[in-house]
């Protein structure tokens, strides 16, 4: 029996169904046509999202992945279509986001000759990807894509690009489905050491003062329960990463806090006063480790990840696990013992006290002067019942709701880490809104970050998403404005920004909108923007010089954190 025989677009578009895929991300042009035409008979089987600039396809995409776990897709064309993806693409790479990219390029007997949007994708891309391919004969579509959508989602997550030349989309091809389940040299869940699982479950055993500080691998190896059996068992206090805050619940009672810069204070001043620290799927960022000459010196050190480069990159690792957190915390909680640490468990909420009373009282119940963030942020997250998923953009915004809001499911914080990627918020929100249609979905940006990517709410008008967005204005690129208050001598040098009406901004979306200045009409607001149907955009104004604190500021240890 013969197979059938069709083009190479189509056989995209199969491959595609094949993968599972729901949604897609995209933009049309020139170099990708015959794949936007096969897309054309394809129209019931996936959700075809046209966004507004590619650049907000790849952030849409890595909305959708980081909040259901499936691999993300974008489709665009070559040139500038191309290159407008490579602050998602990296964005994606640093932050471990499972997505797949395709871009159309210029056909094979036009390669290398400058022509007309044409630009060396595969190239541009190796650095910032898991794989890189281009596609030049249709024979290798199903192929390409089953091992794209492999290594995307397996092992570490991470972005993978396939680069399709425009005549392996229109040539013909007998058309068979393909499955990936092993590349060479690839090991993406490597078999972890037993009897370094038996030296760490020794020294947490002999530990007086553990601390455990977990990060966004708990969330990507869905270890979620895997990880309280352990800490429950073991009694030991978890610090959550940013990218972690919701792979530990905050109302548990070994939730401790968020590390960091703008973390909390009391996981901050233990890390040096802990004597073993056990890390589990986090990277030691800079962000988390302060000045690393004076990071955690006086405890032994446990790393547990998936990615063997992790491990003694940033940090010296005593006890080295490399392996699936979902299969390693397992092990470990068989072979730890039941211990009591409450002591060293109430100081980390004596030093959260300090902070509360030196900064989280004013932040959260002020009684008079502007609206704050934080007080903002808390608010949102309580009236809805601490279950929504919160996206941020970048900046004070992003601090001051990730540090205010509360997290009891998992995958409920969709922020950008590694990158720190302004005009993140808005594209990611509306590609968690449609992975999680059930959930709600807050976004939280500032004045600047928005206007990023503030095209993307014709894409929340054409698909009537139902995006919550809290627009916190201070008029101010408002970190940049904190770091030139504190380290520059108040010389506010480009971040005062003057902004439109953007009332008017979101009428014409046919989005309705609200702006409160008065304190007193916040819970009102809150409450009228949860309960209209579809999108809000809630637009706030709140203190122009208010500062993310506590801070660790620049070449300082993570326990030297300041107040004011």
């Amino acid at each position: 029996m013969s197979k059938e025989i069709i083009s190479g677009g189509e056989a995209l578009m199969r491959s595609l169904i094949n993968e599972g895929v729901e949604t897609v991300f995209g933009y049309p042009g020139g170099s990708i046509m015959p794949v936007f035409d096969a897309m054309y008979d394809h129209r019931t089987d996936f959700r075809q999202v046209l966004v507004r600039h590619e650049q907000g396809a790849v952030h849409a995409a890595q909305g959708y992945a980081r909040s259901s776990g499936k691999v993300g897709v974008s489709i665009v064309t070559s040139g500038p279509g191309a290159t407008n993806t490579l602050t998602g693409i990296s964005d994606a790479m640093l932050d471990s986001t499972p997505i797949v990219v395709i871009a159309g390029q210029v056909g094979c007997a036009v390669l290398g000759t400058d022509a007309f949007q044409e630009i060396d994708f595969v190239g541009i891309t190796q650095p910032i990807t898991k794989w890189s391919y281009q596609i030049r004969r249709p024979e290798d579509v199903a192929w390409a894509v089953a091992r794209a959508f492999y290594i995307a989602r397996t092992g570490r997550p991470g972005p993978v690009v396939l680069d399709f030349t425009k005549n392996a989309q229109t040539a013909m091809v007998e058309y068979e489905p393909a499955t990936v389940d092993s590349v060479r040299s690839y090991i993406p869940y490597p078999t972890p050491c037993r009897k370094a699982v038996e030296s760490a479950a020794e020294l947490i055993n002999k530990s007086k003062r553990p601390f455990m500080i977990v990060g966004q691998g708990i969330e990507l190896g869905e270890a979620h329960e895997e990880l309280k059996a352990f800490a429950e068992k073991a009694n030991i206090p978890v610090g959550k990463t940013l990218l972690g805050l919701s792979a530990f619940p905050s109302d548990h009672p070994l939730c401790v806090g968020m590390l960091g810069m703008h973390g909390n204070y009391g996981p901050n001043y233990n890390t040096n006063q802990c004597d073993l620290l056990i890390a589990v799927g986090m990277r030691f960022s800079d962000r988390v480790t302060g000045n690393v000459a004076t990071y955690a010196k006086q405890a032994k050190v446990i790393h547990i990840d998936i990615d063997h480069a992790e491990i003694n990159k940033n940090v010296a690792v005593d006890i080295p696990i490399v392996g699936d957190c979902k299969e390693v915390l397992p092990m470990l909680t068989e072979l730890v013992e039941k211990r009591d640490h409450s002591k060293w468990i109430d100081s980390f909420a004596e030093y959260n006290a300090i902070e509360y009373e030196k900064v989280g009282k004013k932040a959260l119940n002020p009684t008079e002067g502007p609206l704050l963030m934080g007080e903002v942020a808390r608010k949102v997250s309580e009236a809805t019942n601490n279950s929504a998923i919160l996206v941020t953009d970048v900046g004070q915004n992003q601090m001051m709701s990730s540090r205010y809001f509360k997290y009891t499911l998992p995958r409920s914080i969709l922020t950008s880490g590694g990158l720190g990627t302004m005009g993140y918020g808005l594209p990611a929100a509306i590609g968690a809104k449609m992975a999680m249609p059930e959930r709600t979905v807050c976004l939280f940006t500032g004045d600047g970050g928005f206007q990023m990517n503030i095209q993307e709410l014709g894409t929340i008008m054409e698909q009537g998403t139902a995006v919550k967005m809290v627009l916190v204005n201070n008029n101010y690129l408002g970190n940049v404005r904190q770091w030139q208050e504190l380290f520059f001598d108040h010389r506010y040098s480009w971040t005062p920004m003057l902004n439109p009406e953007y009332s008017l901004i979101a009428k014409g979306y046919g989005i309705p909108s609200r702006l409160v200045i008065d304190r007193a009409e916040i819970d009102d607001a809150i409450n009228e923007m949860l309960s209209t149907p579809g999108p809000y955009l809630l637009h706030v104004a709140v203190k122009e010089e208010d500062n993310v604190m506590p801070m660790t500021p620049p070449g300082a240890t993570v326990s030297e954190m300041i107040f004011e």
